[in-house]
């Protein structure tokens, strides 16, 4: 009951809100932050309003829930687990661009931070793990590799701290231990997702400042493409 905090601005400009994104963690208030224009396809703005390690630092923050939703379905889902969220703060990170929304998601899945999108029969070899503009490439590359014979598992993760506040039996239903060759897709920096990826896993995913350039263009330079996600995962699935 009462009124509901709210305030807004691109990803990147977090960092000037620092302070009282960690007040609002720290004191347990249901702040909600509408944080847009979150990747490089944000476009000809370049590199200084371009988030890359803007998403890891918001994650690595106690007491505060991360959600960059995949589509309009989980954008509607993430909505409702801000208003929810009476406890501690929440970041809503959206893109600029528009996203086709998948067919198979849920906005009642995203409470539970990741949930399998898109799956094969029998045990997959692969899982592909995306968030944000970046599932529809998973879903795509997904498609293509599954075209070629191989078992593909889609899994959307739009908040790393909803997911780790499920049950082990629910994580581990999501990602099998047994299936170590995992590939993320995020235009982010990497760091985070290790503990999802492992030892055997890869990446697809900032590792540099972006660029000034229409959103599209920029997503093809650092190789945001379905063409290089098939290609990382049949590097990963011949190793």
């Amino acid at each position: 009951r009462g009124l509901i905090p709210y305030g807004g601005s691109f990803l990147v400009f977090a960092v000037y809100m620092g302070g009282s994104l960690r007040l609002s963690a720290v004191s347990g208030l249901g702040v909600v932050y509408v944080l847009t224009h979150d990747s490089i396809g944000v476009g000809e703005d370049g590199p200084t309003h371009q988030p890359v390690e803007t998403m890891a630092s918001l994650r690595a923050m106690p007491n505060m829930v991360v959600i960059r939703p995949g589509d309009g379905n989980e954008t509607s889902g993430a909505y409702k687990v801000a208003i929810r969220n009476r406890k501690r703060p929440t970041v809503l990170a959206l893109s600029r661009q528009g996203m086709p929304n998948q067919a198979n998601s849920s906005a009642a899945k995203v409470a539970q931070g990741a949930y399998i999108l898109e799956d094969c029969s029998g045990v997959p070899e692969l899982i592909l793990i995306g968030t944000g503009s970046e599932l529809n490439l998973c879903v795509q590359a997904s498609r293509q590799l599954t075209a070629m014979g191989h078992r593909v598992r889609v899994v959307s993760m739009p908040s790393m701290e909803l997911f780790e506040e499920q049950s082990p039996a629910y994580r581990d239903s999501v990602l099998p231990s047994t299936v170590r060759k995992r590939l993320v897709v995020e235009a982010a920096a990497a760091f985070g997702w290790h503990k999802y990826i492992g030892l055997d896993g890869d990446s697809v995913t900032m590792g540099r400042f972006g660029a000034s350039a229409p959103g599209g263009t920029c997503m093809e330079k650092f190789g945001f493409t379905t063409a290089n996600v098939v290609a990382k995962a049949k590097a990963l699935l011949a190793a």
